[in-house]
């Protein structure tokens, strides 16, 4: 009894403070800057952000009269203004067209081939025993500090002797050999976090090495695979100066034929406009569609 009633004086003798601790000023600018404002200010950053291509998408569907009378916001209070003359004349222009068929040759294979090569050297030095195996990976490792100013004369003397120079060939082996490092290192790395249960299951099942890579790993592997064929792919799409140095003018991309107009021309901005947008909203394309996939590889390899 006595000692009941010496704790229920005690919480009787306890002051009893508010319900609800009052929030500082400071702590309520954080929760108001941690909460809508960020958005409203990153809605505005995307929106500045988007603003060069709407402009060039704006510029390539008005006439170069109207381009050089004003600025591209005027469609806004004179939606007449805008006409497709100019991807008319743009298909009909020889140089442009073939250009960006090449652009699809020269970045479609060195992409495709980067991603196999990449996928199967990345299972082989994560879950395959060879000799010297970690000294090999440590050379693809050092091979990404190599730039790729220091190869350029040399390639360019190894293919001038096999033939290849100035073709779309040597463009695209030039992207493959470039690209393997960063994708052997990067997807090494993330099939290496694959549990070795799951292999050593697949194998008792019988499976190879083939059919295990195919059947186990690469699924797992799709994030990370997703987010190299982006990554090389606006690599090899956005490219100028490899293009510039070894395509001719049969073999040229979209990037090198547009400073190739600028160049020679510099006032058909009707061909330049829609040619330039033409080649942003590719890659721009190609990322959205695959946002999902690059995000999950992304955040796979910031978990792991």
């Amino acid at each position: 009894m006595s000692a009941d009633a010496g704790v229920r004086s005690g919480e009787a003798a306890r002051p009893t403070g508010p319900a609800k601790a009052k929030h500082s000023l400071a702590s309520r600018l954080v929760e108001g800057v941690s909460g809508g404002l960020v958005r409203v200010f990153l809605i505005v950053v995307g929106l500045f952000w988007l603003v060069p291509t709407i402009g060039l998408l704006l510029a390539s569907l008005r006439s170069p009269e109207d381009i050089a009378a004003s600025g591209w916001w005027k469609v806004f209070t004179e939606p007449s203004q805008i006409t497709f003359d100019s991807y008319s004349k743009l298909l009909e222009n020889d140089d442009i067209t073939s250009s960006l068929l090449n652009t699809v040759w020269i970045t479609v294979p060195a992409t495709l081939l980067v991603v196999i090569i990449g996928s199967l050297a990345g299972y082989a030095f994560a879950w395959m025993e060879f000799p010297g195996r970690d000294w090999w990976f440590l050379g693809v490792v050092g091979l990404l500090v190599v730039p790729v100013q220091v190869a350029l004369i040399p390639i360019a003397e190894l293919f001038g002797k096999i033939g290849i120079f100035g073709s779309v060939l040597g463009v695209v082996l030039f992207h493959v050999g470039f690209g393997l490092p960063f994708a052997v290192f990067l997807l090494r790395n993330f099939f290496a976090e694959i549990p070795r249960e799951l292999l050593e299951a697949a194998r008792l099942d019988g499976a190879g090495e083939l059919r295990l890579f195919f059947r186990v790993v690469m699924p797992l592997g799709a994030p990370a695979i997703a987010s190299l064929g982006i990554f090389q792919f606006l690599w090899v799409w956005n490219d100028m100066l490899v293009a510039l140095i070894f395509s001719d003018s049969g073999s040229q991309p979209i990037t090198v034929a547009l400073q190739t107009q600028v160049r020679q021309f510099g006032n058909n901005i009707d061909v330049l406009a829609p040619g330039a947008f033409i080649s942003m909203v590719v890659p721009l394309a190609v990322f959205f569609a695959f946002q999902r996939q690059f995000v999950s590889g992304v955040m796979a390899g910031a978990v792991k």
